[in-house]
């Protein structure tokens, strides 16, 4: 039986718990920890003895305090040490977030970016954020956004529905970047373009002209249902892995979405792979989803005898 005096003490003991998991929640998972999540998917389009290593960053929502230059750096540094082959940015570079000390010019983190290395070079697409905080470009209905110009003056080239054919070791495959599927804001969506994003999937893909393998980019996960088997792998990120996660549990997931595509490996007609991201949208708080550097490697190595 309960007592009245056990009641209270559990009651207290649950409020100091609550203050422990947001304590964590704010200042120990999304500022100092960092993880590097690896994938070893082997997609049916993919060649067997085609290996490639893949770095992808996606959310950094760059902002002090939650992720200053610094941070941004040390995630730069040690994405560099995984050597990998290509490295992907998935969008949502600029922040998510209202309390914030200070908004980082898109110039600034770009900048920091520019370090990033790789053989095949480092690639981007945008994000719905890179979009909403753009006012000129929801009021025009199209891009490039201030986060796309940033970029490409550092030399990171950022796909819009584009694709590119690229080499390694006499073997090529495609990198396809499909544009923001949320791109405008509700109150602009039809008045202004007559459509919700800025993605265009069947424009992205007839951009590819051979049968070598594709990777497509894309900021939400959501297109996956309705890409073909043509494509070996799609990138994603977006849902932060729910930012917060329990038991596999997200209360930032919507039920009609569920938790299929929001975060790990998932297959369909093709290999889907979530990013848990980096940074923090809405509010500054992470509790089961850390933030994340994730490296997909494909194929394997051919054996040396």
């Amino acid at each position: 039986m309960i007592t009245r005096r056990h009641f209270i003490r559990s009651i207290g003991a649950l409020s100091a718990l609550g203050v422990s998991s947001a304590a964590y929640g704010v200042g120990v998972e999304p500022m100092l920890r960092l993880r590097v999540t690896r994938y070893h998917p082997t997609p049916r389009q993919w060649p067997a003895d085609f290996p490639l290593k893949i770095a992808a960053i996606a959310d950094i929502h760059a902002c002090d305090p939650w992720m200053s230059l610094e941070r941004i750096e040390g995630i730069v540094d040690r994405t560099n040490a995984l050597k990998p082959d290509l490295i992907v940015l998935l969008g949502d570079y600029v922040a998510g977030l209202h309390h914030v000390t200070r908004f980082i010019p898109s110039s600034e983190w770009a900048r920091v970016l520019a370090g990033l290395k790789a053989p095949l070079g480092v690639h981007a697409v945008m994000g719905n954020h890179d979009y909403w905080v753009d006012r000129a470009v929801q009021q025009a209905g199209h891009g490039p956004t201030v986060a796309h110009r940033a970029l490409e003056a550092a030399g990171i080239p950022v796909y819009e529905n584009d694709a590119v054919r690229l080499t390694k070791d006499g073997r090529s495959f495609w990198l396809a970047g499909l544009g923001d599927q949320l791109a405008f804001l509700p109150a602009r969506r039809f008045r202004s373009t007559g459509r919700f994003g800025a993605d265009d999937l069947t424009a992205t893909l007839a951009k590819v002209t051979d049968d070598a393998p594709v990777i497509l980019l894309a900021h939400e996960p959501n297109i996956a249902p309705r890409v073909s088997a043509r494509v070996a792998l799609q990138l994603s990120g977006h849902t932060h892995g729910g930012q917060v996660r329990l038991l596999g549990w997200s209360p930032a997931v919507p039920k009609q979405q569920g938790i299929r595509l929001a975060y790990g490996h998932v297959r369909l007609k093709c290999d889907v792979i979530i990013s848990g991201g980096l940074g923090c949208s809405l509010m500054p708080v992470r509790v089961g989803v850390p933030p994340e550097i994730v490296e997909v490697t494909l194929g394997r190595a051919p054996v040396v005898s």
